[in-house]
């Protein structure tokens, strides 16, 4: 019997959930933090903003309603989803409260599936499903004494003389402190984060001009280039010189799921789920179905300018 304990232990069972313990833990703590230190995440002046991806995600969500509800408070919403995602990390990755993390996490990657994920076809396409039924291990078996906050803490503090509730009572004392800490930490960021939002100079509309509707510069766009640029009401978008005397724009924003696409070649491509788009705007490739929204524009000047400044996004 002793042999067999020195001899196998990775054969053990407790040892095959460490790798998706540390994956899962690893991807949310990633997440969480990734929201947090990106300055447009609570910009809800910027499509990429969470207030712009929960308007967009609201409009195919089967739970629209409560997306678009959530959606208008998004100095709240924004900050529970990334700490959520943080403290699901990190509960996964030191072994604190497994379970309850495991929990956390199937809530969120539920909530991200039925509105984010959820157009996306076939199903299996969105990793947001498969994060779901990924957490459900450590749910059912938590993380059995392995590596783990929770059980290093029942063992500091368990005595002799101490009733099993004081020992409950201590441990979830302690992992109060711990969550407490945390979330501490993560609120002086969000503070300054915003601090940093709402200080940032209001931007120029268009480079080298005091003109409302200008872009940019003829002379500064090389025929077969792009350049990025801001609309007035915040949106990003790409003007593209195909030949000497065309010019047009696109809005950067992917009509499959609302992610900011990049330049590829002479089109563009959206990183999320691989949606790709010719010069011309059209999809040639991927699960969008619609091309990209054209954004007219004029050379005025020796300027190249909005025709119609576009009007500000609805709440869907």
């Amino acid at each position: 019997m002793s042999s067999e304990k020195v001899d196998a232990p990775l054969q053990t069972p407790i040892w095959a959930l460490l790798p998706l313990r540390v994956f899962l833990g690893g991807t949310f703590l990633y997440a969480g933090l990734s929201k947090i230190l990106d300055t447009h995440y609570l910009d809800h002046t910027s499509p990429l903003g969470v207030h712009a991806q929960m308007l967009h995600a609201a409009t195919t969500s089967p739970i629209g309603p409560l997306v678009s509800f959530a959606a208008e408070y998004p100095t709240v919403t924004g900050p529970v989803i990334a700490f959520g995602e943080i403290a699901v990390g990190l509960g996964a990755l030191l072994g604190l409260f497994t379970r309850i993390a495991a929990l956390g996490g199937i809530l969120l990657a539920l909530s991200f599936f039925l509105t984010v994920s959820w157009t996306t076809r076939p199903y299996y396409f969105g990793a947001d499903i498969v994060f779901a039924a990924a957490w459900t291990p450590l749910l059912i078996a938590g993380d059995a004494g392995l590596f783990s906050v929770t059980t290093r803490l029942r063992a500091a503090i368990r005595r002799p003389n101490l009733a099993p509730d004081d020992v409950k009572r201590r441990i979830l004392l302690w992992g109060g402190l711990i969550t407490a800490t945390t979330a501490a930490l993560g609120g002086v960021i969000v503070l300054t984060r915003r601090a940093t939002i709402h200080s940032k100079p209001s931007r120029p509309t268009g480079p080298g001009t005091n003109s409302p509707t200008a872009i940019a510069a003829v002379s500064a766009v090389a025929v077969g280039s792009s350049t990025r640029f801001t609309t007035p009401d915040g949106s990003a978008a790409y003007l593209l010189r195909p030949s000497t005397d065309t010019f047009m724009a696109f809005l950067a924003t992917c009509t499959h799921q609302g992610c900011p696409v990049t330049p590829a070649g002479t089109g563009f491509r959206c990183p999320c789920h691989g949606s790709t788009f010719d010069g011309n705007g059209q999809v040639t490739g991927g699960p969008a179905a619609k091309p990209l929204n054209n954004v007219p524009v004029r050379v005025v000047d020796g300027q190249v300018a909005l025709e119609t400044p576009p009007k500000p996004k609805s709440a869907g």
